[in-house]
């Protein structure tokens, strides 16, 4: 039966679609609530106003996880559209006619896991503004930066890397990758997957070998963090890593299992002296993005 003319459809409010639809990206409440600036039970009371408007319950929840229901899942969609025709609107009348292309440097460990949440959000608030990616090792990028072929780029430093003009968005330790339940690190000599000169975690790794007079090969060359995880997962090798990237199948080794303790490492970001205003705004996404990793420790 449909619905009478004089009882209009309720509208959808789309604060809360944008809620809903953190939630079902993210999987969490909590999360998501940082990623909205609400507190957890404002995002909660935002659902529970959802479903109830609706009728139906969008999320199945449970101790460990939140899923989507069947009703949820077609909701995703239309939320979706819903929030990109919003966006596509405000657009023409607070950014109307800004146009461009920023080019932005990143190596290839951070391009893989921040790059799709900066991009996501640089093309929500600058629509017509095209991104020119660079994947590079760091020490090419920084010359590239110097040359003025980028605009931004992202950097990798080791503890003595000279970060002279940069900000500094993450400092955390380097750590022994291993597969679990692995044996390569019981090996003689150690096989051990690196990149070539120019790698901050390779300088790190190499000089704490030497400095424990461990004997050791590289077994496993490789410029992308999945190959290095494709020898780990092997157990061709161990490798050094960002203690962040550990989880899963891989593992931290440690002095236990006879392995040196390494120095931390920082990621830093340069900005162009002379930087545009879409520039400074990818800027600004990059940072929000390390502020939600350093709150929720996921980007």
């Amino acid at each position: 039966m449909t619905a009478p003319l004089n009882h209009p459809l309720p509208t959808l409010d789309l604060d809360v679609l944008r809620t809903f639809v953190a939630i079902a990206e993210t999987g969490s409440f909590t999360t998501a609530a940082s990623t909205v600036f609400r507190t957890p039970s404002a995002v909660s009371m935002q659902i529970k106003k959802l479903e109830d408007t609706l009728g139906r319950a969008v999320f199945m929840r449970d101790a460990r996880s939140v899923t989507l229901t069947t009703e949820g899942e077609m909701l995703l969609g239309y939320a979706r559209r819903l929030l990109a025709i919003n966006r596509e609107a405000v657009s023409k009348f607070i950014v109307p006619d800004i146009s461009g292309v920023v080019r932005l440097g990143s190596p290839d460990d951070y391009g893989e896991r921040v790059l799709p949440t900066v991009l996501k959000r640089f093309a929500q608030t600058h629509p017509s503004i095209a991104v020119d990616v660079t994947i590079d090792l760091s020490v090419n990028l920084r010359r590239r930066m110097d040359d003025r072929t980028l605009d931004i780029t992202l950097l990798t430093n080791s503890f003595a890397a000279n970060m002279s003009g940069s900000e500094v968005l993450l400092t955390e330790p380097v750590i022994w990758a291993g597969m679990k339940g692995g044996c390569a690190h019981l090996r003689e000599p150690l096989p051990i997957s690196v990149w070539e000169e120019g790698c901050a975690w390779r300088a790190g790794a190499l000089e704490a070998l030497g400095r424990d007079g461990r004997n050791y090969r590289i077994a496993y060359m490789s410029s992308h963090t999945a190959g290095q995880r494709a020898a780990i997962l092997a157990d061709l090798a161990i490798a050094p890593m960002p203690k962040s990237f550990i989880g899963g199948d891989l593992v931290a080794l440690t002095e236990a299992d006879g392995l040196p303790e390494m120095n931390s490492y920082s990621l830093a970001m340069l900005v162009a002296p002379d930087a545009s205003a879409p520039v400074k705004a990818a800027a600004d996404h990059i940072r929000a993005a390390f502020e939600q990793f350093r709150a929720t420790g996921r980007f």
